[in-house]
């Protein structure tokens, strides 16, 4: 796998430092997404969370998000970019600390909202971080080498994912509750803790304030300082390095609405909404619906990552014979199943088989995503027209999060999940037709 990676000529010795750095970063990174960010929706579910309360924790963090995407963006071009990101990162990630203490000092019902408050509260660093970070390995990586770094973080972000959600798993059905929970999140602060110390060792290189902008994304699978849903949910850092390099441009230009890039906008507004209906819902179904086992939740979610592994490897193909806004499409359409087969599954094993169908789907969306938005954002403008999306995108996390639940209470979990089955294969045939 490594060697397939590799490329021809040896990295510069100048290089290799910040490389080194970068994959340890996204090493202890996976070590935080496969323990306390997989599993905090599922605790949750386990003390007795409703819907609602499940989509304050996504939707919670996308209010911060549409507050201080652009604060954050203009914050960080007035100072050194590496200083910013990791304090932003301690900051965001000393939170985590609190999740293992939370058992010992509150009752379940109060443990709750205690959970939502300390996501909201951390989301505000954790923007400042998710937009900081992109900028970081830009101006750390050359454009000839992002492939090669993006190739190899992204097979140890999902190793590493992989063997740390197989490791709760066991945890998870072998420890008392809700001890175990709390092994758990201590997992995930000494991750959060090492990715930090990691992203404080990475400099930028000599040129890196002389380097032209590159019109290709990072297509990094991580988007730290983002507070993600355990699976089905893409990455929410497209674009986000450009909003540090603004220039002094009015950003929210009404006009670019009106334009050609208002109809790409709106298709993916329509997609985010459609894929936050679900989210919220998946843990209800599996912990209060299915009574799955931790362990069982811990295998499917290794098996949605093999499936996002496996299915980068073939991306380049996909997109190279329909481009990018059909391979969207594409992806969102095997999206669409997962809410399909979640609403009727009883066995575990279909939980593992929609996992990989999903995961396979999750890889083309997030592989596509920003080349497409790339491809349709004018070179010379580009951090308006990122605006513009990282809005829609927040606001559709806002909307699709909090209206499952509603949903949910109105017509029940599996007619909820039809519904939004249904709204994901039409934003799908929107991206397809119409963007």
């Amino acid at each position: 796998m490594f060697a397939s990676l590799r490329k021809a000529q040896p990295v510069p010795a100048e290089l290799r430092r910040n490389f080194v750095h970068l994959y340890f970063d996204i090493a202890w990174y996976g070590v935080l997404s496969g323990s306390a960010m997989a599993f905090l929706a599922v605790y949750a579910a386990r003390l007795g969370a409703s819907a609602f309360l499940l989509g304050l924790l996504t939707a919670g963090p996308a209010v911060v998000n549409l507050l201080f995407t652009l604060p954050s963006g203009r914050w960080l071009e007035t100072r050194p970019i590496g200083p910013a990101v990791v304090w932003s990162s301690v900051l965001h990630r000393f939170f985590y600390l609190l999740f293992v203490f939370l058992p010992w000092l509150l009752a379940p019902t109060p443990q709750l909202w205690a959970i939502v408050l300390i996501t909201l509260v951390m989301s505000i660093p954790g923007t400042a971080l998710a937009v900081g970070f992109n900028a970081l390995f830009a101006d750390a990586v050359p454009p000839e080498w992002r492939g090669h770094v993006v190739g190899i973080r992204s097979a140890m972000l999902a190793v590493a994912f992989i063997l740390t959600s197989l490791l709760c798993g066991y945890l998870l059905d072998t420890l008392p509750f809700p001890a175990s929970y709390q092994v758990v999140f201590a997992i995930g602060f000494i991750g959060a803790a090492m990715s930090s110390l990691h992203l404080a060792l990475i400099r930028p290189t000599a040129d890196a304030a002389r380097r032209p902008r590159s019109n290709a994304a990072l297509g990094d699978l991580a988007s730290p300082g983002r507070l993600r849903p355990a699976v089905d949910a893409p990455r929410l850092g497209v674009g986000l390095r450009w909003l540090t390099r603004g220039g002094g441009q009015r950003l929210m230009r009404l006009e670019i609405l009106r334009g050609p890039f208002g109809r790409v906008v709106g298709v993916l507004f329509a997609f985010h909404v459609a894929q936050f209906l679900a989210i919220p819902l998946f843990p209800l179904v599996w912990v209060n619906k299915l009574h799955f086992s931790d362990q069982v939740i811990a295998l499917s979610q290794a098996y949605f990552y093999v499936a996002v592994f496996f299915g980068s490897l073939v991306f380049a193909r996909i997109s190279g014979r329909l481009g990018n806004q059909h391979t969207v499409a594409l992806g969102i359409a095997f999206l669409t199943m997962y809410p399909v087969v979640t609403s009727f599954m009883w066995l575990p094993w279909q939980l593992m088989a929609i996992s990989l169908v999903g995961g396979f789907g999750w890889s083309l969306v997030n592989g596509a995503i920003a080349n497409y938005l790339l491809e349709r954002a004018p070179a010379d403008d580009r951090p308006a027209h990122l605006a513009w999306y990282n809005l829609a995108l927040n606001a559709g996390i806002l909307i699709g999060s909090l209206g499952g639940p509603v949903l949910a209470d109105a017509v029940g979990l599996t007619a909820a999940l039809l519904i939004a089955a249904a709204a994901r294969g039409t934003s799908a045939l929107l991206v397809w037709r119409l963007g």
